[in-house]
Order: structure tokens, then C-alpha cells, then sequence
């Protein structure tokens, strides 16, 4: 090998340990996402995106655009999402790269379309880019782009309540991983669905992805035993050949036929305990899943148990004196439960919607709390003049049940604040904003749960938040906490008109 070859082989080295390698805009937008700095990660992973694609590194290009999509819609900027998405797709197309891993990078941004229109609600949008994305995954002839689509496919059928195609395409995946023996990723894939089932509160995704990984186990237990016996099989018949193969004189057939012995053996004694292990295993199984039907059940007797409870001792309540604290914390609490158990047993209706003004709506709301304020608290609404189809009804009571506990913990010479904001063109948000102490960060994910401690009721019965997260999703939206209002607290009530 001459110089000039020996400096062409370490510049290729060079470039592609190079390659290979995170460059530091994406590195430092990794770590300003794992510290909580969302801001500053999306705009790092935008730089790291246009620096990749100026290097012709396409997939390390695309992958930190679609992160910085990703933190863009997480805080309901869809449109700056959208427009972010079509830059990356003119990037790839501009691109050198061959038509099979273009279609896997087109497959990235398509998924992340789908992800938005999923968070949105819109089912048919989600569906035409899930289509896309199954198109794009066949011409990428890429096996993991393929299991994804079909992971994101059960996720999607499921979601829609559409168990029996959920089933199917999660059956083929499972199957064609089962098919090549890779135990561990069909594990880990039943695992996943089954944690998303949870955090997006879907019991039915839950007990059918529980139920269809229970059966895959017992199946795959079956099937490593048999493979099992089938290698030391395998194991007996090369030693057997090796036998033949090799010197004939008896003293080497004894000790090979002694050790192929003390293998049959060890062999029976294997097969033995996997079976006492499988039957085990079976047994514990169908003991689990008939715990959980029985839990499910007596969640929902529970459930209707204290709601009948509830009304029966309502209007015997409603005799007693009300001034007393424990008696009108009893009509409460009793109110609350029904408001609860009728928000739970017709969360699948529709709420109607009317043309409301928000300056004059948001004004009204307001004033119902100036006298519950302490001295010198400021009170503020910013509404634009315009106008919004809302639920009055559910919306009035989840904003006045933040002001008012706004106004319990604001203390004196703060601020409380009510302002209206559009989104996007179906996409409307309220927040109720006041100085003070901040919830901690530990409590905030148990606050929108009902049920999770025992108090005195005259202090409160920890159901007001609940039901007003309840309201919010029979509206098609949701409420939660600011993570990144430090100055005190905010809730950010966000409603789709679509």
C-alpha cells in the first residue's frame, strides 16, 4: 500500500468514526431536554437538524427535526410543528440519499403527523397519514420501519376501540418477531403497549394487550422448551457422528457413551423441572387474570355502590342544617360524588356548544370571585374581542373553581389572572395564572385523581379537580398544570373545536 492510499484509508476512517458520532448541537440538545429545558432543545435540535442536513447526513438530520416537532406540539404550537415538518421533507428531497432511505426518512415525518392528528382527536386525519406511512414503510424495504408501522397500526386500532384490527396486525408483529426467535423484543413491544394503554387511561387497551401477551407467554414458554430439547438433541447427534468419525477402539465408546449417558440424564432432569416451572407459571397466570376481572368488576359495583349511597342520603342532608360545617360538607361531597358518576357513565356523549363572547364571558367569571380575595390582590383578564364555541355550562365550572381556589392561595398584594388565547384555528385555550406558592412538583400528577387520601371534609373532599379534568376531556380537551410557571401556578384548560 502506497502514502497516498495509506491517507485516503484514514481520512475514510476519519469520516466515518465522524459520522457515526452525536455532533454537539445534538448532544446539548439532549441534555437541555433531559434537564427540563424544552425551549432550548427544540431550538438546538432545529440547528442540529439544518447542521446535518448542510453535512448530508439525512437520517441524523430528520431524526433531530422530528424531536423539535415533537417539543413544538407538545406546548399546542401545531402550526409552527407543520411548517418544520415540510421543511424536513424539502431538505430530504433536496437530498442525495437513494429512494429506499428516503422513504424510510418521508416514513419519520409522516409517523410524527400522525402523532399530532392522534393528540388532536382527529381520527380520519390520523388514518390518511397512517396509510402514508404504510406506504412509505413498503418502499423503504427496512424490517424495523416495517415492525414500527405495525406497532403504531395496533396502537391506532385500539386506541379507536377497534380491538378485533388492533388484535390482528399486533398478532403479526408478535408472530413474525416469535418467527425469528427474538423473544426479547416481542416482549419488551407487549410491554410498551401495555404501559401506553395506561398512561392514556384506556382500560380496554390494557386488558386486551394483557390478555394477548399472557397468551404469547404461555405459547413462547412451549416454544424456548422445544428448542431447548432440540439443541441438546442436536447436541447428542454431532457427538454420536463425532463417535463414528473418530478412533473405534472401546475404551474411547465407553467414555463417550458414559458421558452421552450423564447428558440424557441431565436432559431428563431439565425437561423435569421446566415442566414443574411451566405448569407453575400456567397456573399463576390464569390465577392473575382472574384477580383481574374481579378487581375490574368490583371497581364498577364500587362505583355505582357509592353513587346509589349518595342520592339516598342527599335528601335526608338536604333536612339537616346546612350552616353547619359538617353537614354542608356532607351535601358536597354528595354532590360531588353524582357529578362524578354521571361524568363517568356518559363520557362517550357529545356536549353541546354555543357562540359565546369571551371578553364579556371571561368578565363575568371574574367578578364572582372579587370577594374572596385577600388585600391588594390585582385581579386581570386578557381576552381578545372575538368569539369561541364552548360548553358554557362545563367550562364556567372548571374556571370558577380555579379562580376560587386561585384566589384562597394568592396572598396579599398578588395577582390573579384569566386570559383567553387561540392556538390555532380549532384549537382554544384558557389559563388561570396567580402568584404564590407553586404546587410541588411531586404533587401535581395526584391532584387531577380522585380518591387518594382521607381528610376531613369540612377542609375539602379533594374532588374538584377531578371532576374538572373529567369535564375537560368529555369536552375533547384537557387540564393540567404549567410545568414551566415557576412564579406561583397556572392551569391551562385547552379545548378543540374539531
Amino acid at each position: 500500500m502506497n502514502k497516498k492510499e495509506i491517507i485516503l484509508f484514514l481520512s475514510l476512517l476519519i469520516s466515518c468514526a465522524t459520522y457515526a458520532q452525536k455532533s454537539d448541537l445534538q448532544q446539548h440538545a439532549e441534555a437541555a431536554l433531559e434537564s427540563a429545558k424544552p425551549i432550548e432543545a427544540r431550538y438546538t435540535f432545529i440547528r442540529a437538524y439544518e447542521d446535518y442536513a448542510n453535512k448530508g447526513q439525512m437520517k441524523q438530520s430528520v431524526e433531530c427535526g422530528v424531536k423539535a416537532t415533537a417539543l413544538y406540539y407538545r406546548e399546542n404550537l401545531y402550526k409552527e410543528a407543520f411548517e418544520l415538518l415540510r421543511r424536513i421533507e424539502q431538505s430530504i428531497i433536496a437530498s442525495q440519499t437513494d429512494a429506499a432511505k428516503k422513504s424510510a426518512l418521508f416514513y419519520l415525518t409522516s409517523k410524527e403527523r400522525y402523532n399530532m392528528y392522534t393528540k388532536l382527536h382527529k381520527g380520519a386525519s390520523a388514518k390518511e397519514q397512517l396509510n402514508i406511512m404504510e406506504a412509505h414503510a413498503q418502499k423503504s424495504n427496512d424490517d424495523e420501519v416495517k415492525n414500527d408501522l405495525l406497532y403504531n397500526k395496533a396502537i391506532y386500532y385500539y386506541t379507536m376501540g377497534q380491538t378485533q384490527q388492533g388484535n390482528a396486525v399486533f398478532k403479526q408483529m408478535a408472530d413474525k418477531l416469535t418467527a425469528s426467535k427474538e423473544y426479547d423484543k416481542v416482549d419488551e413491544v407487549y410491554k410498551t403497549l401495555i404501559a401506553s394503554g395506561r398512561r392514556s387511561g384506556s382500560a380496554n387497551m390494557v386488558a386486551q394487550s394483557y390478555n394477548s401477551y399472557m397468551a404469547w407467554k404461555d405459547s413462547t414458554n412451549a416454544l424456548k422448551t422445544a428448542d431447548q430439547i432440540n439443541a441438546l438433541k442436536k447436541q447428542i447427534a454431532d457427538n454420536e457422528a463425532s463417535i463414528a468419525e473418530k478412533d473405534s477402539s472401546l475404551t474411547t465408546r465407553q467414555v463417550i457413551i458414559i458421558g452421552l449417558g450423564i447428558l440424557a440424564a441431565a436432559l431428563a432432569a431439565a425437561l423435569a423441572v421446566g415442566a414443574i416451572i411451566l405448569l407453575r407459571f400456567i397456573l399463576l397466570t390464569r390465577k392473575q387474570k382472574k384477580t383481574i376481572n374481579m378487581l375490574n368488576e368490583n371497581n364498577a359495583l364500587k362505583a355505582k355502590f357509592i353513587s346509589n349511597i349518595s342520592s339516598q342520603l342527599s335528601p335526608t342532608l338536604q333536612k339537616m342544617d346546612a350552616r353547619q360545617p359538617e353537614v354542608k360538607a356532607l351535601l358536597d361531597f354528595s354532590e360531588h360524588i353524582q357529578t362524578l358518576s354521571e361524568l363517568e357513565s356518559t363520557m362517550d356523549e357529545g356536549v353541546e356548544k354555543e357562540d359565546t363572547q369571551m371578553p364579556p364571558f371571561c368578565e363575568s367569571l371574574m367578578k364572582q370571585i372579587e370577594g374572596d380575595v385577600k388585600k391588594d390582590v390585582s385581579l386581570k383578564v386578557e381576552a381578545p374581542k372575538m368569539s369561541a364555541k364552548i360548553n358554557k355550562e362545563y367550562v364556567s365550572h372548571i374556571l370558577l373553581h380555579l379562580l376560587k381556589n386561585a384566589a384562597e392561595y394568592t396572598p396579599a398584594e398578588g395577582k390573579v389572572t384569566l386570559e383567553f388565547k387561540k392556538r390555532s384555528a380549532h384549537t382554544y385555550q384558557f389559563l388561570v395564572t396567580n402568584t404564590g406558592e407553586a404546587i410541588p412538583e411531586e404533587k401535581r400528577e395526584n391532584i387531577f385523581k380522585p380518591f387518594l387520601e382521607i381528610k376531613d371534609l369540612t377542609t375539602g373532599d379533594g374532588l374538584g379537580l377531578p371532576i374538572c379534568k373529567q369535564m375537560a376531556v368529555k369536552m375533547n380537551g384537557d387540564l393540567e398544570v404549567d410545568p414551566e410557571f415557576t412564579k406561583g401556578t397556572r392551569f391551562m384548560l385547552t379545548l378543540h373545536d374539531a
